[in-house]
Parts: structure tokens; sequence; C-alpha cells
């Protein structure tokens, strides 16, 4: 694993795996897997009813490219046309990137209608914007009752090699990702979750690529390895990485004709700060000798600033980090 930076959490917040190992619902019931077999979340056909098509099944909508790559920094807000509208923070620098890492704060943010979601996650990403070979690979924690049936905040990861068109899939929905731990289910609802003024609650993911063999591994927590995508799966991201964002993003259907109020985040602006507005700190980059290292050069974006917004700090405790969210529909917002 990358050399860490080695921060701890602060006095004011709770890092979900740090509960005794229960922090997914599954725990709870004491279950455990067999030595040699890991955890994976069984699909109903309620939930392939619930997607589109069988072939829609598992994959986000194809036009789903993260925005810092397709617009220039100095754009003006607008709407995104596609549905999708994002809060992020992205590198600009030019260096060769080989992993990323954040803190994340959880929540359980209300989502419209049940074909939106509301994400957070860290996207690594290599390719063309523009084409059809942008590589990524992505995990968080979603909001998603078409994927799961429910609005709880699930952890899980995401994967495509050709710009979300045909390759790839939310967790272990196709072959890809291959999960090496017995106690982390992937698409498993997290517990517990941040409350607006009480305990704040987050998860700390980090995204590498392995020097020895070249595979992008996932760890959870300070420590826990939870499983890798094979370099082999990838074009650009076989190499290196050129670009991370760390940030939510959501589905805006315009139920109605109006904006949704499907929430991102907490639901709430980035100014309303901590215990109420989410968070992300402590952002980090892997750099070619396997270290971490304090996210530099990061620029902050958001399509829509009445509806979701970003604002970001810097300090020795959290490093880079910042609030980010909002409610969607408001008087501002329609």
């Amino acid at each position: 694993m990358p050399k860490s930076l080695k921060v701890g959490n602060t006095n004011t917040t709770r890092n979900v795996n740090g509960f005794k190992g229960v922090w997914q619902t599954w725990h709870e019931k004491g279950e455990v897997c067999p030595k040699g077999t890991v955890p994976i979340r069984r699909s109903t056909v309620h939930d392939v009813l619930r997607a589109k098509s069988l072939y829609d099944f598992g994959k986000k909508r194809s036009r789903s490219v993260p925005l810092a790559g397709r617009r220039r920094a100095d754009a003006p807000d607008f709407v995104s046309g596609n549905g999708h509208e994002h809060a992020l923070a992205y590198t600009t620098s030019s260096g060769d990137v080989y992993g990323a890492k954040a803190t994340i704060n959880v929540w359980d943010p209300a989502v419209e209608v049940a074909n939106e979601f509301s994400l957070s996650q860290i996207w690594v990403l290599s390719g063309s914007f523009d084409g059809t070979d942008l590589n990524s690979i992505e995990a968080g924690w979603q909001v998603s009752p078409e994927m799961y049936g429910d609005s709880r905040p699930r952890l899980f990861t995401y994967w495509t090699s050709d710009a979300y068109q045909s390759t790839g899939c939310y967790n272990l929905l196709c072959s890809g990702f291959i999960q090496t731990n017995s106690r982390i289910a992937i698409g498993a609802a997290i517990s517990p979750v941040s409350s607006d003024g009480g305990n704040q609650y987050d998860i700390t993911i980090l995204l590498w690529k392995d020097p020895k063999l070249g595979n992008w591994w996932m760890g959870f927590g300070d420590d826990t390895l939870v499983g890798y995508w094979p370099n082999e799966l990838f074009t650009h991201l076989a190499d290196r990485a050129t670009m991370v964002e760390w940030g939510g993003e959501i589905v805006n259907s315009r139920p109605n004709n109006e904006h949704t109020s499907t929430q991102m985040g907490s639901g709430r602006f980035a100014e309303d700060g901590f215990g109420r507005a989410s968070y992300f700190r402590n952002l980090e980059i892997v750099d070619a000798d396997n270290s971490l290292g304090s996210a530099q050069d990061i620029t902050t974006l958001a399509e829509n600033t009445n509806c979701y917004n970003i604002m970001g700090f810097y300090n020795n405790e959290w490093g880079t980090h910042f609030y980010y969210g909002g409610p969607g529909k408001n008087p501002l917002c329609p």
C-alpha cells in the first residue's frame, strides 16, 4: 500500500469502520463468510425489473462523463443537458497520478424519484473526455432507489474503459472488480450516518495502482484491502491516471418539469459548514514513488450553484478539504 501521511480522525468526526467492525447493516446479525469466500449482495428479480432494461442493469447512463474534463473551469453555470449535475474538486496539474484518497462524510440524502440518484465518490481517470476511450475507476457511497430498492447510503464501486458506453458496471454486477475481503459487502448499507447538528460519520477510501503488478486496488479505512480492478481491463489506466475528481453527483430528471428536489450530500449548501454541510477531507494523491501527498492545484466546480455548490479550504488538520452539496429545487433553483 502507498506510504501514508497517517492522518487520524478529529475529535469531531468518527470513522464508521471504527465501530468494532459493525458498520454495514448485515454485520449487526453477526453474519460472517466462510474462509475463502466473499460476501456478495444478492440481486433479486425486483432489482432487475427496476432497471430500464436488462442491458442497463448495473450500468451508469452512457453520457454521465464527469464534467471537469468536458468544460473549461471558467465556463458559466448552467444546468447539465444530460441530467447529471455535480459539485466537484479536481486536479489541474499535468503530472502523472497513481491513486487518490479521501475521507468522505456519509449522509442519507433524499432522492425525489426512483430513477434518480445521489452519490459522493472519488473518480480516477485517464483518456479522452470527448471520445469513447475514457477510463474511470470510482468508489464512494450512493443512494439509488432504482439500484437497491431503498433510500439508504451504500458503499459502491464502478469502472468503465470506454466512457460508460458498454464496458463496466456497479459493484460486482459484471466481471471486472475482484473482491478479496470477506468482511465488506460492496453495495451494502452503511451505518451509522451523519445527522444535522449531531454526530458526523465518514469513510476513508483509497484507490491506487500496485507498482509491482499494475492492478488498481481499493482500500477502505486505514489499512483494509477490499479488492482490485485487473490492469488488463483498461487501456489508458493500464499505465497511469491523469486526473482525479472528488465530489457529489445527482441525476436531475426534472419531475413535473421542475428541477428535482433530490439532495446532494446532506442537502445543505457548502456555506453551512461543519455539522450541517457534507464534506470531503484530507484529499491526497499517490505519486510515482507510491507515496501519498496532500492534493495540490485543486479546482472546484459546480454547474448550477443555485442548486448545489462547493467551497474549498486548507488547514493542517484536514489538509485540502471542501464542503459541498445542496437541496436541489428551491426558490433560486426552480
